[in-house]
């Protein structure tokens, strides 16, 4: 028995629920980050049969990237005719690097690789203001788990439509709605930088990761990983600890 939901029952229960987001909101425009990776492509695909087309904007924001995901980027957004716009943020990138060593906090590794996503972040939401557009991420369930993603980076967003999906129903799903085979054969990656990919970084394969959130079940050592990732990560998935003063005080 498939661990996988049935692909089209699920692109018809997520337009169903973008369109009662929405109105909830208000609103009627979307606008999202394409980097021509999998995952904004099935969300850029929802949204559109969703919202219509000229309701979304895909917006490609290169920052020291390699030009082939701005070329996947474009080809998605051509084939299913959603609104582009294009910042380059390697300037900004730049400044803000300088402006931390010049401080005395250079950043390496991580830190600064995930600045990228941050500058995306505020990217996003300057647009989705002018527009009154809601912003829409593309975080799937094994993201999720993992912590795979940058805390408000590219988590920071209005809606996460793909957050119960595993990975092998996000292929699935593009098929189904027939994203662009180029981008669906693709190894999925950040792209933080050259030759990055999820599942080297992560050190586990997506099928490891599917197979156990759906069923518990995996090798003791990708079990190791999974649990230590998710309760490392166990931060990124909550708000911030409020404190609350007692009555008494």
């Amino acid at each position: 028995m498939s661990i996988y939901r049935d692909p089209e029952k699920i692109a018809a229960y997520l337009e169903s629920w973008i369109k009662e987001k929405f109105a909830e909101a208000g609103a009627s425009r979307a606008v999202l980050g394409i980097s021509g990776g999998i995952d904004s492509a099935l969300l850029a695909a929802l949204l559109a049969k969703a919202l219509g087309p000229e309701n979304v904007t895909g917006v490609m924001m290169p920052c020291h990237s390699m030009p082939i995901d701005e070329e996947y980027a474009a080809l998605l957004a051509d084939a299913i005719k959603i609104k582009r716009a294009k910042v380059d943020l390697s300037a900004v990138y730049d400044a803000e690097v300088a402006a931390l060593e010049a401080g005395g906090a250079k950043p390496d590794g991580l830190a600064a690789a995930n600045i990228k996503p941050r500058l995306r972040m505020i990217t996003l939401y300057s647009i989705a203001q002018q527009q009154g557009a809601l912003v829409c991420g593309g975080g799937n369930k094994d993201e999720i788990t993992m912590g795979y993603f940058t805390k408000y980076g590219d988590s920071g967003v209005d809606l996460l439509p793909l957050a119960d999906l595993l990975k092998g129903e996000v292929w699935a799903v593009a098929e189904y709605l027939s994203v662009p085979r180029e981008i669906i054969n693709r190894p999925p990656t950040a792209a933080l930088w050259e030759g990055q990919t999820d599942e080297a970084e992560m050190g586990l394969t997506y099928k490891e990761l599917d197979a156990y959130i759906a069923t518990g079940e995996a090798s003791e050592a990708a079990k190791e990983k999974i649990e230590r990732a998710n309760k490392r990560s166990a931060h990124k998935r909550l708000f911030p600890p409020m404190a609350k003063l007692p009555d008494n005080l």
